[in-house]
Order: C-alpha cells, then structure tokens, then sequence
C-alpha cells in the first residue's frame, strides 16, 4: 500500500484536493500539499512540476493532481523524467493506469467528476498495482533514453 504521496492543484481543483484529504486520512496515506491554498487564479504548470519532481526523487512515492480537466497538469508532470502521469475520469481507468501503465501520478478532472466520484477514483488508484509481465516492456518503452 502506499503511504507517502504529494499532492497538488491549480485554482479549479483547489476544492477538489481540499476534499480529497479526507479520504487519503482514511486510507492511512501520508500526503505533502504543495498548494495551491486557494481557489485564486494561479498556473497549473507550478503545482504540476512541484509534485512530479518530488515523485521522481524518491520523496513521495505517487503524486496526485486536480486541475480543471486534469490534462495541463498531466501534461506538466509527464514533463519530469520518470514521471507516467495520467488523467482518470473513472475507477476504472485510474486502475488500468497504475495497472498496465505504472502510473505513479494521477491528474482528476475537478470540473468532470463529483466529490463521490472523485473519492472512488481515488480509492482504485490506490488499491491497484502494477501488473508487470507483458506490460513492463511497454512501459520501458515509454522511457526517454538514459
């Protein structure tokens, strides 16, 4: 199980993580808030950077993301090498991310899904692991070169 996660959102996912916490707290998962610490407009690509790079050195173990829709701050956090973040919309597809694809990031699109979805989505990241076999050769793939 994972214990040590970052976490982080722009303004449009601020309630959103806000919430969130509450579950993580259930789950037993320790979390660091980058921020933001309101719903007052600021630039996603910031929180993204903060949460893949403590992710990518060791110092939390999966991150997760609240934007709008989710994709900036995938985009952004994809950007740091080691860092597989993807957009998950629903349990089933936060589950096939960590499962096939090893995601350690997870980007939820605060304006697509309801507290309760967001909440299940949440708990299937967290209760899936990775598969490995035919898929670590995909992911390895999807590695830049050293």
């Amino acid at each position: 199980m994972i214990t040590r996660i970052a976490i982080g959102a722009d303004h449009a996912g601020f309630e959103e993580k806000e919430k969130i916490k509450k579950t993580l707290d259930e789950l037993g998962i320790e979390y660091h808030d980058v921020g933001t610490a309101s719903s007052d407009s600021v630039d996603y690509p910031d929180f993204a950077r903060q949460v893949a790079e403590r992710v990518a050195r060791g110092e939390a173990e999966q991150g997760l993301l609240f934007c709008g829709s989710g994709t900036g701050m995938a985009i952004s956090a994809n950007k740091v090498k080691g860092v597989r973040a993807a957009v998950a919309w629903s349990p089933d597809i936060a589950r096939l991310a960590r499962e096939h694809n090893n995601a350690n990031v997870l980007a939820l699109p605060a304006r697509f899904v309801s507290e309760d979805e967001a909440t299940a989505i949440v708990k299937a990241w967290f209760a899936a692991d990775f598969e490995g076999g035919r898929h670590e050769r995909r992911v390895e793939k999807i590695e830049p070169d050293a």
